[in-house]
């Protein structure tokens, strides 16, 4: 108990009065921000549709495939309905990712009311850095991965075998390549929260940076196909982003830590006196 009769704690308290609201409240609230994240997916959805259309979506999905098959090969389509059915998949995780700073405004709207100022300063950053570095893996997967998997994999195929990839089978393996390189780039995000939760400290993360390399091959070898070249372009960038993550949890830790009751009351006294 402080001089002044208020708890320590007050402060933390403070920051919140106000924000408190009925259970009711927050389910309308829930309520509203989903309908609007829906509608935010479904008129990108719509517009894709319009321009440039879920066919040309999907063969810009398959550039880097078709670049690498034989002359006059083409993907085929087993199931009747998978030449309309695929496109307007691939069109709805495009609506998706173009709605998704909309998505990601509403989540935040609905849940920072209830964060301390500390937290705000922690989840974020922590939110804008984890969508920037997920997308960033999924373009280094498409733009570059790939074309040298595609090519690797071509190079070995014998001349009496027709290549004729299937269009689901090849979204499927796209969809899997684009987590397993999302996720992966996530690695400093990861490296962060653990840090800040206390569960490490920074000298634990540098010494513990061998296993992780380790780690990191295993994980490539186990998601992506078997050949070195996608293997080593999914653990060569998880031990980069690792090093960031170790640099990235001392700046963290320091600007995001809660306030320290003490420290608030020495000053509160100080102030006073003063």
């Amino acid at each position: 108990m402080s001089s002044d009769g208020h708890r320590p704690d007050d402060s933390k308290a403070d920051e919140l009065a106000g924000t408190e609201q009925p259970f009711v409240t927050h389910l309308v609230e829930l309520r509203d921000r989903l309908i609007r994240a829906v509608l935010a997916i479904g008129i990108c959805f719509a517009a894709l549709c319009i321009w440039p259309s879920p066919g040309n979506l999907y063969d810009l999905l398959a550039a880097p495939l078709v670049a690498q098959l034989p002359p006059g090969a083409t993907l085929i389509a087993t199931n009747v309905i998978s030449p309309f059915v695929v496109p307007l998949k691939i069109t709805l995780m495009a609506a998706f990712l173009l709605a998704l700073p909309v998505v990601l405004y509403q989540v935040w709207a609905f849940v920072a009311p209830g964060l301390y100022t500390h937290e705000k300063k922690l989840v974020l950053p922590l939110v804008v850095s984890s969508t920037l570095l997920f997308l960033m893996g999924v373009a280094f997967c498409y733009f570059f991965v790939f074309g040298q998997v595609f090519k690797f994999i071509q190079s070995f195929a014998p001349k009496s075998i027709t290549a004729a990839p299937d269009i689901e089978a090849y979204l499927g393996f796209v969809l899997t390549m684009f987590i397993a390189f999302g996720a992966a780039f996530e690695v400093p995000v990861v490296v962060v929260v653990l840090a800040r939760m206390g569960m490490v400290t920074v000298v634990q993360l540098r010494a513990f940076r061998s296993y992780f390399v380790v780690i990191a091959f295993v994980i490539a070898a186990v998601i992506t196909p078997p050949d070195i070249v996608s293997q080593l372009a999914l653990a060569i960038p998880m031990c980069l982003l690792y090093e960031v993550g170790i640099w990235a949890a001392q700046i963290f830790i320091k600007h995001t830590q809660a306030p320290d009751s003490e420290t608030e009351d020495k000053s509160k006294e100080s102030a006073t006196s003063g």
